[in-house]
């Protein structure tokens, strides 16, 4: 055990300089509700620490390099891929929990893994399990998914009650139970609004004098300037509230904003024209493998052992797929090789 003298561990000492310093909307790692399964707390780690790493060593979060964020397998080297997008929540979360004195492990592990159960070929993926599977397919809900069940071959990371609410809680329906959670719900929608608009003037899309002047003039004429602007907004907003909130004006601004990129970013021809054709790879990929269980690797089989419809599995095999590999699997199966007698 690691402490002081009096026996005091680590971990306690930093649960009291929680209670100590941290506002008292806080979410404080001594009074989480706890995992699913009850086990030793970490003599140096409080809960919500231990849970941003245990998210950060996963499988799960590596394949995030190579899955999609807005344009499929681009060949430049500085568009964002799931994972960035990921570090860009997660930054912009700690930066708001700081300056609120809010809990920034909490946030951080909900900012690293809210995104874990997202699809190849982003929301063209997610679209097409959601189709295809009887059970539907929401990668929020696939999120939690994958770290009660999927990870560690079946073990799942027994997560805090915290961090799975706030994964699962993190798109605009949602509803987290703690102030770190409604961060990180609206940090992701300020990441990928400041960041799928500098991916689309990098590609030529979009440009920045596109953007209506009532939106800029109130949030600021650059990538930069919106971004510092949303942050202050909701700092100075939200300082001494129970509530996680942007002033009616900037909050108004960013409605637009967003409702601007799904107009002509999000449904743009030029951006999204391969998104049919990555729909139909992962339908197909669902059929083929439908027929051919035989195939997916031995955690799966245990999975369907357990009880676990044999649809979810096909979706689990399926949505934790990156991109190149969904893309190598099809071209295997459907694509003839050259000979090589």
């Amino acid at each position: 055990m690691v402490g002081d003298q009096s026996g005091t561990t680590i971990r306690e000492m930093l649960e009291r300089r929680e209670k100590e310093y941290l506002s008292p909307y806080a979410a404080f790692s001594m009074d989480s509700k706890g995992r699913l399964k009850e086990e030793k707390q970490c003599d140096i780690r409080p809960v919500f620490q231990r849970d941003r790493d245990r998210i950060l060593h996963s499988k799960s979060f590596r394949r995030l390099k190579d899955k999609t964020q807005v344009f499929l397998t681009p060949e430049g080297d500085h568009y964002r891929t799931r994972l960035t997008h990921t570090l860009e929540v997660s930054q912009n979360a700690r930066t708001i929990a700081k300056a609120l004195r809010l809990n920034e492990d909490l946030v951080e592990a909900i900012a690293l893994g809210h995104d874990l159960g997202h699809t190849p070929f982003g929301h063209a993926g997610e679209r097409a399990l959601n189709e295809i599977c009887p059970y539907g397919f929401c990668h929020s809900e696939q999120s939690v998914r994958t770290v009660d069940l999927l990870e560690k071959s079946g073990q799942g990371l027994n997560l805090t009650y915290e961090v799975r609410d706030g994964i699962r809680n993190h798109q605009t329906n949602g509803v987290p139970c703690t102030l770190e959670g409604k961060i990180v719900r609206i940090s992701d929608k300020i990441a990928y609004i400041h960041h799928d608009m500098d991916d689309a003037i990098r590609a030529g899309i979009l440009q920045e004098s596109d953007i209506p002047r009532e939106i800029t003039d109130v949030i600021g004429d650059t990538l930069g300037k919106r971004l510092d602007h949303f942050i202050h907004d909701l700092v100075m907003t939200s300082l001494e509230l129970n509530d996680i909130r942007m002033s009616e004006p900037v909050a108004e601004a960013m409605q637009r904003l967003r409702a601007f990129l799904f107009e002509h970013l999000y449904t743009n021809p030029a951006a999204k024209s391969e998104e049919k054709k990555a729909e139909a790879l992962i339908q197909t990929l669902y059929g083929y493998y439908g027929k051919h269980m035989e195939r997916l690797p031995r955690d799966y089989h245990e999975l369907m052992d357990r009880g676990e419809p044999k649809e979810k599995v096909l979706c689990d095999y399926i949505g934790a797929m990156t991109d190149r590999f969904a893309i190598a699997q099809y071209e295997e199966i459907y694509i003839p090789q050259c000979w090589h007698g």
